[in-house]
């Protein structure tokens, strides 16, 4: 099943702790089930004390989230997702808001 959303798209988060927080998809997780978002779901690990770091250290970053709670944005507001089949045989994704296109998932099938 194809995926509304890839890695380097503009999403805003639709549910959760996080509702509207817009932000850039980092990585997506587990066969496109869940996502990572640039400054959503922040989590706090206390790193014990290595030879690298002797002092150890506390890191921040991000944890991932399901993929149904987040919608590409077009013109600040979240939009679903419609793919097209092109004559040359290639898909895209189109943004049911306003019919821009988000992205060309394959190019020209050869003949």
């Amino acid at each position: 099943m194809p995926r509304h959303i890839r890695k380097g798209d503009t999403v805003i988060v639709t549910k959760g702790a996080s509702k509207g927080i817009v932000g850039e998809i980092l990585r997506v997780v587990d066969e496109g089930a869940r996502v990572v978002v640039k400054g959503v779901n922040i989590r706090t690990m206390h790193m014990k004390p290595t030879q690298s770091r002797p002092k150890g250290e506390i890191v921040k970053e991000e944890g991932p989230i399901d993929a149904s709670n987040v919608s590409p944005v077009v013109d600040g507001k979240p939009s679903r997702v419609r793919f097209v089949s092109k004559p040359d045989g290639s898909k895209s994704r189109i943004a049911a808001r306003g019919g821009k296109e988000l992205h060309q998932l394959r190019g020209a099938k050869k003949k």
